[in-house]
C-alpha cells in the first residue's frame, strides 16, 4: 500500500530528541599536502542542513506531514541555525528549551569528489540539567493528545535521558500512544515498553550481546530485544539487505530495491520518519516496514543528509516488476493491470536452476498476449512438493533471475502450493500450462477465459541438470 497526498497531510507526529546541524564542505582534491600526508580539498561551496532528530523532522515534512519538536539547545549561535533551519523545513521551534553553557551539535564533514575525507564535531554530550528535563517532560504532557505517535530520536548528545525516556513511553502508554524509538549506546532497557525500536545490526549486537552475523543470529537478536525490553513489535534494519521483522516467532526480511549506495548517512531517520508516518495512518507494522525500505532505498542513493518524497517513493515502486506475496499489494496490482485494458497471460512453476527450455517457454507464454506475469513458488511451497533438498535457488533469487528475462512484465511470489487463490485475484485472459495437461486437469482453468497448454524442449528440465550435476 502506497499512502497518498491526502492521507499523510493528515498526520501528524511529535519528534522528541537530540537537534544537530550538518554542515558540508563540497569540493574536489588534485594534491597531497606538503605539510602533511592528508589531501588538499579545494572547496567550492558549503551547505547547512538538519541532523540527527532534525533530519527525522526534515523527512517528515518532505513526506508532507506535519511535525513539532521538542528538545533541548545550547545558548550558542549554532542553536540559532538550528532555529532557521527548522524555520524553513516550516517547523515551530516553540518547544526547544534553551539551556545556558551547553553546545548545540554540529557536524562537519569535508567530502571531495562524492567522499567524505574527513569530519569535526563541535557539541556538549553531557546530560541536559534536571530542570531542562522536567521542562520537556511538562511539554510533553501538555501537548501529547494534539499527536497521532512520538518518534524518539536518541543520538546520544544528552536530550534523551533515561528519566525522560521512561517518562515518554509511560505517558504515551497510558493514552494508547505509540512510541517509536531510533536508539543509541547499549542501555537499551530505558526503551522498554516502547512500541519498536530500529537499531542497525551493528547496535543490535552490541545491545543484545550477540553477535549478528546470519538469519539464525539475527532471529535470535529480534527475540531478544522483543523480550527483553517488552517491544510490540521487533526489527532490526539491515543496510543494503533490508529490515529484519519478528513475525509469529520466525524471521521475515523485506529486501530492499537494488540501488547505488552512495551515502548511509541518515537512513536510519529516513526509516524512523517513514515507519511514523505510515503507522499513522495503518496497523499494519508489514506494510509500514516495506513503505520506509522504500524511502531507505532512496535516501542511500544520495550525497549527504538528505530526505525523500513521497512522490520518489511512488516511483521506485512502480518501477520494480516483482510483486511481493503481500495480498493488499497482490490486490492492487491485479486491479491496476486490468485498468490496462490488456489481455493478460499468467503462467507458474518453481522455475529452480532456470534454463533454455524456460526461456523458450516463456518467449512462446508471451506471445499469446500483451502482458505475462508468472507466479512462482516460494521456498516453503517448493519444500512441500519436492522435499527439503529444494529449492536450490532461493525465491528472491528465482524471482529476480526471472523478471530479467525479456518475455516476463511481471514475477509473482505465492506461498501455496497451487496458484489457485493468485489466479483468482489476478483473473488473467490466458492460462499457460506446459506439458501435456489435460486442459480440465489445470488449477484455475475454472477462473480464466482461456487455458493453453505448451510443449517443453526436451532434453530440458531442472531434475535432469541436478542429477547430471550429482553425478560427476
Amino acid at each position: 500500500m502506497t499512502l497518498t497526498n491526502n492521507e499523510v497531510k493528515n498526520v501528524r507526529l511529535l519528534v522528541v530528541g537530540d537537534l544537530i546541524i550538518d554542515h558540508y564542505f563540497w569540493g574536489n582534491s588534485s594534491r597531497i599536502s606538503p605539510e602533511a600526508p592528508v589531501p588538499v580539498v579545494e572547496v567550492h561551496n558549503q551547505s547547512l542542513s538538519l541532523g540527527g532528530a532534525g533530519n527525522v523532522v526534515k523527512n517528515i515534512r518532505s513526506l508532507g506531514a506535519n511535525v513539532d519538536i521538542l528538545s533541548v539547545v545550547g545558548d550558542c549561535e549554532i542553536s540559532e541555525e538550528l532555529r532557521l533551519l527548522l524555520k524553513k523545513e516550516d517547523v515551530s521551534d516553540k518547544y526547544l528549551i534553551t539551556e545556558g553553557n551547553r553546545k548545540s551539535s554540529k557536524k562537519t564533514r569535508v567530502i571531495s569528489q562524492h567522499q567524505q575525507v574527513m569530519r569535526y564535531d563541535i557539541e556538549s554530550t553531557d546530560p541536559t540539567k534536571i530542570e531542562s528535563e522536567r521542562k520537556l517532560i511538562a511539554y510533553f504532557e501538555e501537548i501529547i493528545n494534539n499527536y497521532d505517535l512520538v518518534l524518539l530520536s536518541d543520538y546520544g548528545k544528552g536530550v534523551c535521558t533515561d528519566n525522560l525516556t521512561k517518562s515518554i513511553i509511560d505517558i504515551s502508554n497510558r493514552i494508547q500512544k505509540k512510541v517509536l524509538i531510533d536508539p543509541k549506546g547499549k542501555n537499551y532497557k530505558k526503551y522498554s515498553n516502547a512500541y519498536l525500536l530500529t537499531p542497525n545490526i551493528k547496535e543490535a549486537s552490541e545491545a543484545c550481546g550477540i553477535s549478528v552475523e546470519n538469519d539464525k543470529s539475527l532471529l535470535e537478536a529480534l527475540k531478544f530485544l522483543k523480550t527483553s525490553f517488552k517491544l510490540t513489535e521487533s526489527i532490526i534494519t539491515l543496510s543494503e539487505r533490508g529490515i529484519g521483522f519478528l513475525k509469529s516467532n520466525k524471521l521475515r526480511i523485506f529486501p530492499t530495491k537494488s540501488r547505488d549506495v552512495y551515502d548511509v548517512t541518515g537512513a536510519g531517520d529516513t526509516v524512523l520518519a517513514a515507519l511514523g508516518i505510515y503507522l499513522a495512518k495503518s496497523e499494519s507494522i508489514a506494510d509500514a516496514i516495506k513503505f520506509a525500505n522504500l524511502a531507505a532505498t532512496i535516501v542511500v542513493g544520495k550525497l549527504g543528509s538528505e530526505s525523500v518524497t513521497l512522490e520518489e517513493i511512488s516511483n521506485l515502486k512502480n518501477s520494480s516488476n516483482i510483486i511481493s506475496d503481500d495480498s493488499n499489494e497482490i490486490i492492487q496490482f491485479a486491479e491496476n493491470i486490468r485498468n490496462q485494458d490488456k489481455k493478460v497471460v499468467f503462467t507458474n512453476g518453481c522455475f529452480d536452476i532456470i534454463h533454455t527450455g524456460h526461456v523458450s517457454y516463456l518467449e512462446k507464454a508471451k506471445e499469446l498476449g500483451d502482458i505475462l506475469i508468472v507466479g512462482v513458488n516460494s521456498d516453503n511451497s517448493i519444500k512441500r512438493i519436492k522435499g527439503n533438498s529444494r529449492p536450490i535457488i532461493n525465491e528472491n533469487d528465482r524471482a529476480k533471475i526471472l523478471s530479467m528475462l525479456k518475455p516476463v512484465d511481471y514475477v509473482v511470489i505465492f506461498n501455496e502450493d497451487t496458484p489457485y487463490k493468485l489466479i483468482e485475484i489476478i483473473k488473467p485472459n490466458i492460462l499457460v500450462k506446459g506439458g501435456d495437461y489435460k486442459k480440465s486437469e489445470i488449477i484455475g482453468s475454472d477462473i480464466v477465459q482461456k487455458v493453453q497448454t505448451l510443449d517443453f524442449i526436451k532434453g530440458y528440465s531442472t531434475s535432469n541438470i541436478i542429477n547430471k550435476i550429482k553425478s560427476l
